[in-house]
Formats: structure tokens, sequence, C-alpha cells
């Protein structure tokens, strides 16, 4: 009984097989790592959900505003929530116990305030700086040229408070020009003597660029050189108590990210 001779195959033609198995093989492990990674990248963007509470220094609304939508548009499962304020406001409500994931503030003193009770996750990061310009009405009627300008008799100008990061960097650019005023109002934030120039109750408010610029046509801008004595840093922090940690941290990394200061400088703050 004879068995049944099997084909006999070519050099060539077992040569071709073998290839096409290889490449068969390679071309679904390739399959399998993309659809693992593209399994990856998408839990990944849902794996943040919930609410995030940020206390933020009021000159960084805008900007925060623009960067906290972006960020629920790439997690659509996250809320931002912000509350806006003079910076010692928000770090006495911090350290009083309201609930809070994120705190940036307008100086390093404020800050302090937060690490040195206890209340923060980590080192706070400086993210951005900012200067101080005078905020006069459109078309700068008294014609301010200076800081100096400020001091004229009869001139209403506004200040945010000392104990605010604006009104200390004021402060301490009066201090570097050797003058001293006499402000109509001190203000809790910087919107506050901002605003008082907006509605006319004022002739000028010391601010900072940022809010100038964010005004647009309802003030003018005047800068002057002491504001280089008194530029101030912006840290930024993950509270101790956090009750949404990684998503707190995520917006952290947006903010410091360059997408985030692109949009940062865009609003006319100064990089770290």
């Amino acid at each position: 009984m004879h068995r049944p001779r099997r084909p006999h195959l070519s050099h060539r033609s077992r040569r071709f097989l073998q290839t096409a198995a290889v490449g068969t093989a390679a071309l679904l492990t390739l399959a399998a790592c993309s659809s693992s990674g593209s399994d990856t990248t998408s839990s990944s963007s849902s794996d943040l959900s919930g609410t995030v509470t940020v206390f933020a220094a009021a000159s960084l609304q805008e900007s925060f505003t623009a960067l906290g939508k972006e960020f629920e548009k790439e997690h659509p499962d996250t809320k931002l929530t912000f509350s806006f304020g003079g910076s010692d406001s928000l770090a006495a409500s911090i350290t009083s116990g309201a609930p809070a994931d994120v705190f940036a503030s307008a100086s390093p003193k404020t800050m302090k305030i937060v690490t040195e009770a206890g209340d923060t996750s980590g080192t706070p990061a400086t993210f951005v700086r900012n200067q101080l310009e005078i905020a006069t009405l459109p078309g700068n009627p008294d014609k301010l040229a200076s800081l100096k300008d400020l001091t004229r008799p009869g001139l209403k100008v506004v200040l945010c408070d000392s104990t605010v990061p604006c009104g200390a960097a004021a402060q301490k650019a009066l201090e570097a020009g050797g003058l001293k005023l006499t402000p109509v109002s001190y203000e809790q934030d910087v919107k506050g003597a901002l605003t008082k120039v907006e509605l006319k109750e004022a002739d000028a408010a010391v601010v900072y660029k940022t809010d100038v610029k964010a005004a647009g046509d309802k003030v003018e801008g005047v800068d002057f050189p002491e504001s280089a004595d008194a530029v101030n840093d912006y840290p930024i922090t993950l509270l101790k108590n956090a009750g949404n940690p990684e998503a707190a941290k995520a917006f952290i990394e947006l903010v410091r990210s360059a997408e985030g200061q692109k949009v940062l400088s865009e609003a006319g703050f100064l990089k770290p």
C-alpha cells in the first residue's frame, strides 16, 4: 500500500508561505496593540469625573474661566466651579475649612498663609507672573503719564487694600518711586478697583496689566517704570483636603501646560 505523495513545494514557494505567515502574525499583533492603545486613551479621558472647586485670585477670572471650559470639553464627566476674589480672603476661607481642591494665589505671601496652616498638598508652583499698570478713563483725559501723576491734588485714585497682592505691589511700586498717595478708597480685590474706573467713580486705579487688557475699551492703560520693582509671582497648589484630587491635579497640569500658558500669555500674564 502506497502512501499518497505530498505535493512538492519549491524553495521559492516555501519561502513565500513563511513570509506570508510572519506578515499575518505581525498584522494581528499590530492590530491588537492598536486596539489596546485606543482603549487606554479612551479610558484615561473618561477616568476623571465629578466637580473640581478652584479658589483663584480675581485677576485670573477670564483666563481660568476659559481654561475651565477647555478642561470640561476634554473631560465631559467633570465640572469646574470657581471662586474668584482677593487672595487673602480666599486663603482665610481655606484655612477656616472651606471645601476646595485647588488654590491659585496672586502672591507667594498669601499662599504662605495656606501652606503654614498645613492645608496644601505638595509644594506650590509658580505658573505665571503679573505686572502693574495704571487704569484710567478711555482717552486718558487727565493726561496721566507716570505714577507720580497720580499724586496730583483733586485726582480720584483707587488702590487695592494693602493686604491684597495688587495693593501690596502698588505700595511697593510707590516706595520704589519715593511717592506717597492717599486714594479715595481701598478695594478688596483688583476687579473692585478696576470697576471704580469703569463706572467713572474714580479717575484712575493701579491694577494689573491683565485686568486692563480684559476690560477692553472700558479703560486705558498707562505703563510706569516702577512696576518692574513690584512684579507678582502667582503660585498654584493642590489642597490637602481636596475632594477630587485626581481631577484637580489634571486641571493644574492644564494650567501649567503649553496650552494653558498660551491662554495666560494672551491674557497679558508673564512667564514664570
